[in-house]
């Protein structure tokens, strides 16, 4: 849901988020404009699963971090600030970031289309993940139950129930059958 349509810096941004009655919501800048998340039952059990699953492989072998809705943001990118609903990093040497967005963008983004998304709003943000040093970007279509991947090379695979959505070589070991995250989901 946009908030409005003046065109906000990373500057005009971080003045929004500081209001009192923004502190315990999200909200992303998209090209200069303020998009609030509202994530549903489905996205939010989606997310956490996924992350999950994530986590199994990447904690016991000490890859690196999974997290959700953490924001991104990359120097001289003054009217962008990403949040992708889970994201991973690679192998972490740097001081965790408390405070503010991180200063780069995850190896791994992971956006699940909501109700009111279309498809090409996220297909858009996938797009901005790899164009910006992201290395996969998964998109997730829960009506669909199909997957998106989009990898650094500009290739774009559609996966269906029928596959495996495969971290690569950008998170070895992880390997899941796509109709396991979408198991859960009522149709």
């Amino acid at each position: 849901m946009a908030i409005d349509r003046k065109l906000y810096t990373i500057e005009n941004f971080e003045q929004f988020l500081a209001l009192p009655e923004n502190r315990d919501r999200l909200f992303e800048l998209i090209d200069g404009e303020i998009v609030e998340k509202m994530p549903t039952q489905e996205h939010a059990f989606l997310e956490s699963f996924i992350a999950w699953l994530m986590n199994n492989v990447v904690i016991p072998n000490d890859l690196g971090l999974v997290l959700t809705n953490a924001r991104f943001q990359l120097e001289g990118k003054k009217h962008n600030a990403r949040l992708p609903d889970i994201s991973f990093q690679a192998n972490i040497s740097s001081p965790t970031i408390t405070e503010g967005a991180i200063p780069t963008m995850p190896d791994i983004a992971v956006e699940i289309q909501s109700p009111d998304d279309s498809e090409k709003e996220v297909e858009a943000k996938a797009r901005y993940y790899i164009a910006n040093g992201t290395r996969l970007a998964w998109v997730v279509f829960p009506r669909q139950r199909t997957i998106d991947v989009y990898r650094a090379n500009g290739d774009k695979i559609i996966l269906t129930e029928n596959d495996i959505l495969s971290g690569e070589e950008v998170l070895p070991g992880f390997s899941v059958p796509v109709s396991s995250i979408f198991a859960r989901i009522q149709k």
